[in-house]
Parts: structure tokens; sequence; C-alpha cells
């Protein structure tokens, strides 16, 4: 689940794109969390200097991302990307 807005900084100039990440304890242990976090950033950092400047993101990891491959992480980013209008592909 993606959630995007784009919004002014507190001076009014758009800063730039920022990512932030949910990943509760339905996903997994401690490490299982870190692992999806340190993935779902890297995925995120690799799409974010497509996004217009001011973009804030927030990505929610379900449950079943504990047990995806990165492949599948990414597709799946790709599509919520592409149905936000945030085209990232």
């Amino acid at each position: 689940m993606v959630h995007a807005c784009t919004t002014p900084d507190v001076t009014g100039e758009p800063g730039g794109a920022r990512v932030g990440f949910v990943v509760s304890r339905s996903v997994g242990g401690s490490v299982v969390r870190n692992r999806v976090q340190r993935r779902l950033r890297h995925l995120a950092t690799q799409r974010l200097h497509r996004f217009a400047p001011g973009t804030l993101l927030v990505v929610r990891a379900l449950p079943p991302s504990a047990s995806a491959t990165s492949a599948e992480l990414a597709d799946d980013l790709d599509a919520v990307l592409g149905r936000l209008g945030l085209d990232a592909s």
C-alpha cells in the first residue's frame, strides 16, 4: 500500500522527493521487518529521482512482503506507483 502527495516545505519551496516506510509486526519479527524495510528502501531509492520535487511517499508493507522476492516487490511497487500516476518505470 502506498500513499503519496506533493507538498511544499515550511518555507513554501518544494523540497526533494521523500519516502517513509511502515512495516508492522504483522510482517514478522524484527529481523524480517528490517530486511523488508531495507529491500523497499533500496527499490524506492532507485526510483526517487523520477518523482516531482515535494513528493512524499509512504509505503506500508503488508505481511506477504516478508516472503516476496525483490523482483516481486519491485513489480508491485512499480504497479502501485503507476496507478498513482507516479510512473517510475
